[in-house]
């Protein structure tokens, strides 16, 4: 395995470990819901008693499906070892018996952060975070005009109508303000990104 092979896959493992700390320790214990996979199991099992890990793993496999179908061979194997590297990480911080907590504000915006890098990190090695970014790289792939953040943030703003229904309108507009500043910030890492790349192309 040559060396760029092996930063992505360090890419995919540290940008996981960063959601799945998120994701667990602020997401989570403040009901914060986002659009993401994990805030629509949140909503399934408030709205219908399945356990959170089973719903995440129910959803994370049928976007896989969709990543095999439409984002290619290395886009799905590396898209299964993220999946995997998020659910492990998830479980193991979502059970671990530890507060990361210091108040609401520090940890909304600790949690854009972390959140926005990890599926930087992820979506630049070439994997998607197997949430609902998967739809965005889809819509992407077939029109390159489609800005993959700012798909996010209208896929999230979708499901956050479903969690008016079940967390009411407080928790929805935390959502969407989370992720307003979330996909913000990842569109920042991503064209700062593409900036580079453009740099390098110029300079060959």
């Amino acid at each position: 395995m040559n060396k760029q092979k092996w930063q992505a896959i360090i890419k995919i493992i540290g940008g996981n470990i960063l959601m799945g700390f998120a994701y667990a320790k602020w997401m989570k214990p403040h009901t914060i819901i986002n659009g993401g996979v994990t805030s629509v199991a949140m909503i399934g099992n408030k709205a219908l008693g399945i356990p959170i890990l089973y719903l995440t793993n129910g959803i994370t496999l049928l976007l896989l499906v969709i990543c095999w179908f439409f984002l290619g061979r290395q886009n799905f194997f590396r898209s299964i070892l993220s999946s995997i590297c998020y659910n492990l990480f998830f479980s193991v911080f979502y059970l671990a018996p530890f507060s990361a907590r210091i108040n609401f504000p520090i940890d909304f915006i600790l949690a854009s952060i972390l959140i926005a890098i990890g599926y930087y990190c992820c979506i630049t090695a070439n994997a998607s975070t197997v949430g609902m970014d998967v739809l965005a790289l889809v819509a992407h792939k077939k029109n390159n005009r489609i800005n993959i953040a700012h798909a996010i943030r209208w896929i999230n703003f979708s499901v956050l109508l479903l969690g008016f229904f079940v967390y009411g309108w407080q928790s929805v507009l935390v959502g969407v303000l989370f992720s307003f500043l979330n996909s913000w910030l990842l569109s920042k890492l991503l064209n700062r990104e593409s900036d580079r790349k453009q740099l390098e192309e110029q300079n060959d």
